[in-house]
């Protein structure tokens, strides 16, 4: 069975095991576009601008930040966007989930990964 997973986009891929997709709304800092290896950019998924800079990756604020952005994609198309390309490409290949962050516990491709595992079944 084909596993959606989540990874730091400065993870060398081992060997492209998958789907790519960054969940970043701005471009990570210090990566080109080559050596990201990407199949696609879900930029408008990622928080807004508002709630990233309040949030600052400080891990006191993961649970608030959680539930501004859980409100933030109830309204947001590009969830479905993103939930039709990963159940589509799951049929075939695992799904990675990039982002840039260096907290790997606290950041918003933690909160997709959960809420597309449970919007998909997977949990």
């Amino acid at each position: 069975m084909m596993q959606l997973k989540i990874e730091r986009i400065y993870t060398k891929p081992v060997d492209l095991d998958g789907y790519r997709i960054l969940v970043d709304r701005l471009w990570p800092r210090g990566i080109s576009k080559v050596n990201a290896h990407l199949d696609w950019w879900a930029k408008q998924v990622g928080p807004s601008n508002e709630l990233r800079k309040w949030f600052g990756h400080d891990p006191a604020k993961y649970d608030e930040f959680k539930q501004r952005y859980l409100a933030e994609l109830a309204d947001n198309p590009a969830l479905t966007e993103l939930k039709e390309k990963v159940t589509a490409q799951l049929a075939t290949t695992n799904v990675i989930l990039l982002y840039g962050a260096k907290d790997e516990q606290h950041n918003q491709a933690v909160i997709l990964k959960e809420l597309l595992d449970k919007q998909l079944g997977n949990h």
